[in-house]
């Protein structure tokens, strides 16, 4: 989400957590190809129930790898510039996040 009040690219994590969350998120992705799929099919709901509960826990995963990410990396460095603008955008998402 790019909008003009957001700093500059910042860059932080490694490549490898790059990699690894893409792929992470790439296994969410056929997850829930395979719920529609399993709607299309009339499959048990509680079948696709388990599933939604799979792809949640796996997008919370995500989330929260993010978030640190975010936490170590580009809110440490802004407070250490003195810049509270990162920090203060992340405590309103918080807010709104449920």
């Amino acid at each position: 989400m790019n909008t003009p009040e957001h700093s500059p690219k910042t860059h932080c994590r490694t490549d490898e957590t790059k990699r690894k969350l893409i792929a992470r998120l790439r296994r969410i992705e056929g997850q829930t190809r395979a719920l529609q799929q399993m709607i299309a099919d009339d499959r048990a709901c509680i079948d696709i129930l388990r599933l939604i509960n799979s792809v949640t826990g796996a997008l919370r995963g995500v989330w929260s790898e993010v978030l640190n990410d975010h936490l170590k990396g580009c809110i440490r460095e802004s407070l250490e510039r003195k810049d509270t603008h990162l920090l203060n955008e992340l405590t309103d998402l918080l807010k709104k996040s449920r």
